[in-house]
């Protein structure tokens, strides 16, 4: 976590801005930080929690801007806040009561998982918790909740983020997975030691159906190799984000997320619809749970405008850290020493080949080498563990570069990357994500 000193004094005449506020039983504080400076908060008495991740006491922590967090009690608490937010205030209707029950049943399961005869690979399974529910209804901030909550219990849950709107392991336009050991810090966010990660390129899966679900059964049969061999973490099991689009495609993806992870419980956030459908659907799997939960009344609702923004910030931070606090490298590559590749495209067949009234479509999953050009500028590139290009559908990717710079005369290409050095593999992967650095 992010923490500092004690609040410096206020100037000579002025007052101090600390504010102190005091928790009922069960209640919870909601905050967001203004956006353009930080906030400073610490826990003064009681017990108090942000997403699961409990409060240290008698510590400041810093709240970066535009962060949106709830801080909640369970049996009373008196907080300090030091700084302007944009707004807090207290709320003592939550669903947390609902959100801890949910964790104590997945507790069991993974428990019995652990007690159980590894001869049987079913029963040895922990649970595998899909979270599901529109757009703005808490799917991040639940899943946080339930991976922290098991980790405190000195469980490994694997999460796995299939969100590549926003990303909460790595940047948008990805889907990834990581193992938690700790409860999640609220303001540096996922651990990032060995994440595996597959790189869609696009912040919405309308671009390429085909191709995120192909990332996704990737993803799944690493993970199903994984824990083959750990039955720890077969034990701790699975908690998965998923997209707010839950109709059309985006429910025919969450049902194929559903069946590749081989998800055993799904938890369904503020939509009875939904919940209907799915329970409906899932009848025939008598080992999947299909479980409705309350959303939160303190989740915001973001416009596209807001979602755009939080997609640049997020990219921002992969360079630079949450706090500013890291020093990305600008580097310079020749043309010739770059493999640059987009997924999708190709041939098309020709319109008599088709049935009437048919359009020609490209081949989704088609591996298309991508000539250097002024077109690159400002967008950001995956590089690919791959070896050989046909090893770039199923390889997982090392991280991004941002590209600066294009020079055609000398044939040069810039980009800003984490660390200085040679990258990790030759083979680039393009999208359509872009992000103007500011």
């Amino acid at each position: 976590m992010a923490y500092g000193g004690p609040p410096t004094a206020a100037g000579s005449g002025s007052t101090s801005s600390i504010r102190q506020v005091k928790l009922d039983r069960e209640s919870e504080l909601r905050i967001e930080v203004g956006n353009d400076s930080p906030l400073r908060l610490r826990l003064v008495s009681g017990n108090a929690e942000i997403f699961g991740t409990e409060l240290p006491p008698e510590i400041w922590l810093t709240l970066p801007p535009r962060l949106k967090i709830a801080v909640f009690t369970w049996y009373g608490a008196t907080l300090e806040m030091d700084g302007a937010t944009e707004t807090d205030y207290t709320a003592d209707e939550t669903p947390m009561i609902g959100y801890v029950n949910a964790h104590a049943i997945l507790e069991g399961r993974r428990s019995r998982a652990r007690a159980s005869s590894s001869d049987d690979s079913g029963s040895t399974q922990g649970p595998r918790v899909i979270v599901v529910g529109p757009t703005d209804s808490g799917k991040s901030t639940l899943s946080r909740m339930l991976l922290s909550w098991a980790a405190k219990q000195g469980w490994k849950p694997t999460f796995v983020d299939l969100d590549i709107g926003q990303g909460s392991i790595t940047i948008p336009g990805c889907i990834a997975a990581t193992p938690i050991e700790l409860p999640i810090d609220p303001v540096d966010g996922i651990p990032l030691e060995m994440p595996l990660v597959y790189f869609y390129g696009h912040t919405t899966p309308s671009n390429n159906v085909d191709l995120y679900k192909v990332l996704v059964k990737e993803l799944a049969e690493v993970l199903e190799r994984q824990f083959t061999g750990n039955a720890e973490s077969r034990a701790a099991g699975m908690v998965i984000n998923t997209m707010g689009w839950i109709e059309g495609i985006g429910y025919e993806l969450l049902l194929h997320a559903i069946d590749t992870l081989n998800a055993n419980v799904v938890l369904v956030l503020g939509q009875e619809k939904l919940w209907s459908m799915l329970k409906d659907v899932l009848k025939n799997k008598p080992n999947v749970d299909v479980v409705k939960l309350q959303k939160s009344g303190g989740v915001v609702s973001r416009n596209a405008k807001f979602r755009q923004k939080a997609r640049s910030y997020r990219i921002r931070e992969y360079f630079y850290g949450p706090a500013n606090d890291f020093s990305p490298h600008s580097n310079i590559a020749n043309f010739n020493d770059l493999f640059i590749y987009r997924i999708g495209g190709g041939p098309q067949a020709p319109r008599s080949a088709l049935p009437i009234g048919a359009e020609p479509a490209a081949d989704p999953t088609r591996l298309v080498p991508v000539n250097i050009n002024r077109d690159l500028l400002h967008l950001v590139l995956a590089v690919s563990f791959a070896k050989e290009p046909d090893e770039i559908m199923s390889s997982n990717v090392a991280g991004f570069v941002y590209v600066t710079d294009i020079d055609i005369q000398r044939k040069k290409l810039t980009y800003l990357a984490p660390s200085a050095g040679e990258l990790p593999g030759k083979y680039l992967i393009m999208g359509t994500l872009t992000w103007l650095e500011t």
